[in-house]
């Protein structure tokens, strides 16, 4: 089976002391019960930036139902369908680094959107903005939360390479959801801000992620053909979606 370069293995390797074993000690809570507190949180954290500033606009609004109502799903998919991945018990210093590192940074989007903190400066996203980010921003969750439960469900039946559904054009349509919702409220901030924190996760720990992930399919036997037809993130239009039968 083909490794991950030596460098995704390193960073890899980084990113699970960081976020599990940090200052080593007891492994006591799961990895997500940090993850959904800082989701479950958002809605009341945004709405609660917005009574302290007084910012009843539009845009506050809306990033307030596109960001509290992806927490909720969140919660929702970890209920029906939990990733095994953050079933994993971490340490405190593990905890304290993700939410430091990762889940608080997500929220100095609505900071700079709602909070003063960027004064006369502050950008004011247009309608067509909105509309935009709202149909990102579903689409994105559509797509995350459908692979996710097609890839739990399949492999409680079914263990080996996923080529259909929403796997059938592209390797990782769960990170592809996640970053299309995420980068919507990146876009109604219109700030450079989010786009560091999120450009960070992106290259932090989501390539080394799927590219460790792709070194571990690459054992299946057809490995070969399906990456050959499918995209990384986006799908190869042009050609067929499943081999041909025969």
């Amino acid at each position: 089976m083909p490794d991950a370069p030596a460098f995704v293995r390193r960073l890899a390797a980084l990113n699970h002391y960081v976020g599990k074993d940090m200052f080593g000690g007891p492994r006591v809570l799961k990895h997500a019960w940090v993850i959904n507190a800082q989701k479950g949180g958002t809605l009341f954290f945004v709405g609660a930036l917005m009574l302290w500033y007084g910012d009843f606009s539009a845009a506050a609004f809306t990033y307030l139902g596109l960001h509290g109502a992806y927490g909720v799903c969140w919660l929702l998919k970890d209920r029906v369908s939990p990733d095994p991945g953050w079933e994993t018990r971490i340490t405190f210093g593990g905890a304290l680094m993700s939410f430091l590192l990762v889940l608080g940074p997500y929220w100095l989007a609505p900071v700079l959107l709602i909070s003063d903190v960027l004064g006369a400066a502050k950008p004011q996203p247009t309608n067509a903005v909105l509309g935009a980010a709202i149909f990102i921003h579903t689409l994105g969750v559509v797509i995350m939360m459908v692979s996710d439960a097609q890839k739990f469900y399949t492999l409680q039946h079914k263990r080996g390479l996923i080529q259909d559904g929403m796997f059938a054009r592209v390797r990782h349509p769960n990170y592809l959801g996640e970053m299309m919702l995420y980068g919507s409220y990146a876009l109604i901030v219109g700030h450079w801000i989010p786009w560091v924190v999120l450009s960070f996760v992106w290259l932090q720990l989501f390539v080394p992620n799927m590219l460790m992930k792709e070194a571990s399919m690459s054992r299946y036997p057809e490995w070969a053909e399906y990456r050959s037809r499918t995209g990384f993130l986006l799908p190869k239009l042009l050609r067929p979606a499943l081999p041909a039968e025969g």
